[in-house]
C-alpha cells in the first residue's frame, strides 16, 4: 500500500508577522491569505524491517536510520526525522518527499511540506486527519522540536486550503474561511504577478531581528505591527466587497508597513524590482514570507499586466503562472502495483 498527501503552498496578502509571538500574545495577530496551485508532496510506503529511509528529490539528499535509534539533528532532512520522532513511529519506512517550490521561496514550502508529511503519518497510522491539530502538529515540528523562528500562519494555511482570514491569540487559532465571490478570484488570477526575485532566504535571522526590535519597544516597530494588522482588516474587506483597485493599493500600504519591522527585510535589488512594477502599472505589492528574497507579489491594472511582466523580465525577473487552489491538505492511498 502506497500513501501519498499533498498541501497547497500559500501566497500571504496581508498580516504577516503579527502571528509570530511574543507580539500575537500580546495583542493578538491577523493574517490573510490564499493557496495556490502549487504543491508539497509526499510518499509513504512501509518496509519489512525497521529502517526509516527518507529520501528528497529536492535536495537530492538521502538519509536512513533504524526507528529504534537516537536520532540526531545535524541539518539533513531534520524537519522530516522530528515529525517521526514527534509521532513516535517504531517501524519501517520508506519516504519520499518533493515540493513545486524551494524553501526560502516566501510560499510558505517548508511548513507546508511538514502539512503533508504529517497528513501522510496521520493516515499511515489511521490517525484522524482533524485540521487544526494537522496544523498544530506541524507547527509543534518546527517550532517546539527543532526551535525553527517563526508564526503559525503557514501551517494553518496549508491545511485548510483557499481564502482565510485567520486570527492568532496565544495558542488559540480560529481559521476564518472566506466567502470569496468567483468574480473577484478570477479577477485577481487575471491582474496578479508573481515574480521570483532571483535569491532564496532564509528567514531565521530577519524575524530574530524583528522580534528583537518588538521586544526593545522600539516605537516604529511596534506601529508597523499595528498597521500591518489593521491593514489585513482591510484587505479582507476589500476583497469581500469586491473591490480590487483598492485591494493594490492595500498591497501597497502593508509592503512600505512591513520594510518597518526590520532593515534585514529588503535590499537594493528587491527595491528595484518593485520600483519597476510600480512604474509600469502596478497598483501595489509586496515581497512574500519574511523577507530577504523569495517572491514578489504584484496587482496590476487591468490592462498593463503585460507590461509589469516584461519590464520585469528585462530586470531579471522570473515570472511564475499560477491559479489558487481551493483544497487543503489531501491524503490519498493507492495499491503499489508493482508488488
Amino acid at each position: 500500500m502506497i500513501i501519498r498527501s499533498k498541501a497547497p503552498l500559500r501566497i500571504s496578502f496581508g498580516g504577516g508577522g503579527t502571528d509570530v509571538s511574543p507580539y500575537a500574545e500580546e495583542h493578538g495577530g491577523f493574517t490573510l491569505s490564499a493557496t495556490i496551485d502549487k504543491y508539497a508532496y509526499c510518499t509513504l510506503t512501509n518496509l519489512s524491517d525497521k529502517t526509516i529511509k527518507i529520501y528528497s528529490l529536492d535536495y537530492n539528499s538521502t538519509t536512513s536510520f533504524l526507528a529504534d535509534e537516537e536520532l540526531v539533528f545535524d541539518g539533513n532532512l531534520d524537519l522530516i526525522k522530528a515529525a517521526f520522532k514527534v509521532f513516535g513511529v517504531k517501524e519501517g519506512l520508506n519516504l519520499l518527499i518533493h515540493s513545486d517550490m524551494p524553501p526560502g521561496s516566501g510560499l510558505g514550502a517548508s511548513s507546508t511540506m511538514t502539512v503533508a508529511v504529517v497528513g501522510a503519518l496521520k493516515h499511515y497510522f489511521n490517525m484522524p486527519i482533524e485540521l487544526y491539530d494537522v496544523a498544530e502538529t506541524a507547527y509543534k515540528i518546527e517550532r517546539k522540536e527543532l526551535g525553527i523562528k517563526g508564526g503559525k500562519q503557514d501551517q494553518y494555511a496549508a491545511t485548510f486550503g483557499n481564502f482565510n482570514f485567520t486570527e492568532f491569540y496565544g495558542n488559540k487559532v480560529i481559521v476564518n474561511p472566506l466567502l470569496i465571490r468567483e468574480d473577484t478570484r478570477n479577477e485577481l488570477e487575471y491582474r496578479l504577478v508573481l515574480c521570483y526575485t532571483g535569491k532564496t532566504r532564509l528567514s531565521a535571522g530577519i524575524i530574530d531581528d524583528q522580534v528583537k526590535r518588538y521586544i526593545n519597544k522600539e516605537i516604529d516597530t511596534i506601529k508597523a505591527f499595528n498597521e500591518t494588522k489593521q491593514l489585513a482588516v482591510e484587505m479582507k474587506n476589500a476583497l469581500l466587497l469586491n473591490n480590487i483597485d483598492e485591494f493594490g493599493g492595500l498591497l501597497n500600504a502593508a509592503w512600505k508597513a512591513k520594510k518597518r519591522f526590520t532593515t534585514k527585510i529588503t535590499d537594493d535589488h528587491i527595491d528595484k524590482l518593485y520600483d519597476i512594477g510600480l512604474k509600469n502599472g502596478a497598483l501595489g505589492g509586496k515581497l512574500l514570507g519574511a523577507g530577504g528574497g523569495g517572491y514578489l507579489l504584484f496587482l496590476c491594472q487591468y490592462d498593463k499586466k503585460h507590461l509589469v511582466t516584461s519590464a520585469l523580465q528585462k530586470f531579471g525577473g522570473e515570472i511564475t503562472q499560477f491559479a489558487f487552489e481551493t483544497k487543503g491538505l489531501q491524503t490519498w492511498e493507492i495499491h503499489d502495483e508493482r508488488k
